[in-house]
């Protein structure tokens, strides 16, 4: 899911997770990018599903989706609430980067649904 381009030395460019999200948000359908404070929220059918803030970023998932996620590296239950897991911003590899991806293309399809029902979806 990251840009694989390889550079003059045969190393693949790995893309950073608040330019992925950047990247989605233009590709998604309905995708509003607000800008609060010193971060940004990312909007879908007026549900705010994932955010940079000014530790990283925050995601909107299902609580198995944030219990499984925060057994992963840099990662912590986010101020936003229990249905939000945080990346933070130090994370920079390429899992981080596929997280990121992940969660936001997730927490996008799950916008605007009430996170504890979602039995339709599977």
């Amino acid at each position: 899911m990251t840009e694989d381009r390889p550079k003059g030395n045969g190393v693949g460019h790995v893309e950073r997770p608040i330019a992925a999200l950047d990247r989605l948000a233009g590709e998604l359908d309905g995708v509003v990018k607000r800008p609060v404070g010193n971060g940004v929220e990312y909007v879908r059918a007026g549900v705010v599903f994932a955010a940079q803030e000014a530790g990283g970023l925050s995601f909107r998932l299902r609580e198995e989706i944030v219990a499984a996620a925060l057994r992963t590296a840099a990662t912590s239950r986010s101020a936003r609430g229990p249905e939000w897991v945080a990346l933070a911003s130090v994370a920079t590899d390429t899992f981080a980067a596929d997280r990121a991806i992940a969660w936001f293309e997730t927490a996008w399809r799950f916008a605007g649904e009430p996170v504890e029902d979602h039995s339709a979806l599977d």
